[in-house]
């Protein structure tokens, strides 16, 4: 698949019979009491029950199992604040690949551990952008290794799409998906798939306030990169792609922006009431809801649980 070029639903449909014996096909679970609070029916897609904890290792893995011999000889590569970094680590390991990768040094704990647990070769750099894209470039060079882009790239994006395929499967006639979004991976796969399966679904993301870059690049029409966020959704925090921007422009409804204390409000109760641990990224959909930030009331409306990678020696209540 040519990197740059929007994917189609059957470049999904076959991206997932690829990774199907490698992934979980995660549970769709409710919550009659955060319904009760909402007013509308909510069907959660729990990817924090993904391998490695999130809907990453979809993405990874098809972008791994993509690859070429020829592309594959040298191991695989990226920068990534964690989950991705996980998912690419774990995927290099089921095809015997080396993975190497760039991570922030600011990243949680949690996901520094998991990394190494899956055997990559980590160089950490400062928590910035153009740090992790230089140090990358230099990883890159010296190993021969094969970029995977952690969301700008067909293939992450086929992958990432395949968890809202196994909900429409599972949930038919929904009115609203909802997917948090940070560099866009999960939802332009999200928006493509839906929209193909059921085209008169409205696809809305959610993004903290403190990290807007996407509400505002969606509002504009053009590409704001995201500068000094401040959030504490952790895998919010990159700016969107040129490829995952082409495709919210196209797919996606409405983009809307929460504070940082409905998250952990919402975060705290999918804990307490559904008794699943998610991250606080995952959080934010839900925290659009309960603050009136869309008419949800009476309609049918999925949530992509993004991850569930939270280090449970720092939570915020």
């Amino acid at each position: 698949m040519t990197i740059d070029i929007i994917p189609t639903i059957a470049d999904i449909f076959e991206a997932h019979a690829r990774i199907k014996p490698y992934i979980h096909r995660t549970p769709v679970l409710c919550s009659s009491s955060i319904n009760s609070f909402s007013g509308c029916s909510i069907f959660f897609k729990c990817e924090n029950f993904q391998k490695v904890g999130a809907f990453k290792f979809r993405g990874a893995c098809n972008s791994v199992l993509s690859l070429s011999e020829d592309e594959a000889k040298f191991g695989v590569a990226t920068h990534s604040s964690g989950n991705h970094a996980a998912a690419l680590a774990l995927a290099a390991r089921i095809r015997g690949l080396k993975a190497y990768i760039v991570m922030p040094e600011n990243s949680s704990e949690i996901k520094k551990l998991a990394v190494k647990s899956y055997g990559a070769i980590i160089t950490y750099c400062e928590p910035t952008l153009e740090a992790r894209e230089s140090t990358l470039k230099k990883v890159v060079s010296e190993t021969g290794a094969s970029f995977i882009h952690p969301y700008n790239y067909s293939g992450t994006i086929c992958g990432q799409a395949t968890a809202a395929v196994e909900l429409i499967q599972e949930v038919p006639g929904l009115d609203i998906i909802m997917a948090p979004v940070g560099g866009g991976g999960l939802l332009s796969g999200t928006a493509i798939a839906a929209k193909a399966l059921q085209p008169g679904i409205r696809i809305i993301a959610a993004e903290p306030e403190n990290a807007d870059d996407a509400y505002r690049s969606f509002l504009s029409g053009k590409l704001m990169p995201s500068i000094n966020p401040q959030t504490i959704a952790d895998g919010l925090l990159t700016s969107l792609g040129t490829l995952t921007f082409r495709i919210i422009l196209d797919y996606v409804d409405e983009i809307v922006t929460v504070s940082e204390t409905s998250i952990i409000n919402a975060m705290r109760m999918i804990w307490e009431r559904m008794k699943i641990i998610i991250e606080p990224s995952s959080a934010v959909p839900l925290a659009a809801i309960l603050s009136h930030k869309l008419e949800p009331a009476g309609k049918k409306i999925g949530i992509i649980i993004s991850g569930g990678n939270v280090d449970l020696g720092n939570l915020p209540f």
